[in-house]
């Protein structure tokens, strides 16, 4: 079976922030129901092929990520963009490919490509990196990517994956999306949207992700079948419901959703 594992729910500083001492930061330092690592999914198609299993974006929370799942590797990665809590983690990752004697394989547009190779020009020793810019296909799913409004912080990509009678995407870092950019976001029996506020009041020009108050009515155009709400801050309380429509779930780290129906499983 097909399956989506959350590996982190986060924005770009985690949960709890170092410095901060809010409610939900010490609440997370003190039970950690709001302990959040910056976002990452793992695709696994069940089988024993390394094929089969990849991971969108690799922060720096890699590490933990992976032994939180007690996974030794994931040979396949596919980047959003190449912001540091979205590559971060490039480096270890390089060295597990480096020890295991194998080359991973980077996938992301040719423009975060290009950025990685001139932050980290090292890596191309341990893995190749392949460009998106056309469809590909991955574990079975077709993967199409495209350019997305980051708002204040620029752009970064959107993928959706699709096979026979099932489609789902990963938004994760998105504000204002225009028209074009919302096409490929229709049809979805699956959305995975960052909303890294509630209610975020910031002035909108300094602003980089939707808040859960303005994803609501995006889908209400976009109409998918059920959405996760990921890439959270230190304002989300998963605690709180927040009146939510039944087809949006906040995800948790460790929730694992079969991909190919709507019901979901949370790590004990």
């Amino acid at each position: 079976m097909n399956q989506l594992t959350f590996l982190g729910t986060g924005d770009a500083m985690g949960v709890p922030r170092v410095y901060c001492d809010c409610e939900i930061c010490t609440e997370a330092r003190l039970t950690g129901e709001n302990k959040r690592k910056r976002s990452s999914v793992l695709i696994d198609g069940g089988g024993d092929g390394a094929n089969e299993q990849f991971m969108i974006d690799c922060g720096p929370d890699w590490r933990s990520q992976m032994e939180d799942q007690g996974l030794r590797m994931v040979h396949t990665l596919l980047v959003t963009h190449a912001h540091f809590d979205h590559i971060g983690g490039l480096p270890e990752w390089a060295d597990a490919c480096r020890w295991l004697g194998v080359k991973g394989r980077l996938y992301a547009p040719r423009e975060v490509i290009s950025t990685i190779q001139g932050q980290f020009p090292w890596l191309g020793r341990h893995m190749d990196f392949l460009e998106t810019d056309d469809d590909i296909e991955l574990g079975g799913w077709k993967v199409h990517s495209w350019k997305v409004c980051h708002g204040h912080n620029g752009y970064s990509y959107a993928y959706r994956l699709d096979r026979v009678g099932y489609s789902w995407a990963y938004c994760s870092d998105a504000i204002d999306l225009k028209p074009s950019e919302k096409e490929p976001l229709l049809g979805l029996d699956l959305l995975v949207l960052g909303t890294s506020f509630v209610h975020e009041l910031a002035e909108f020009s300094t602003r980089s992700v939707y808040d859960m108050r303005e994803a609501q009515e995006l889908l209400l155009e976009l109409k998918p079948g059920h959405t996760y709400f990921t890439h959270m801050s230190h304002d989300v309380d998963v605690r709180q419901n927040y009146n939510l429509d039944q087809r949006i779930t906040i995800a948790l780290t460790g929730m694992k959703v079969p991909l190919g129906t709507l019901k979901l499983e949370t790590n004990a």
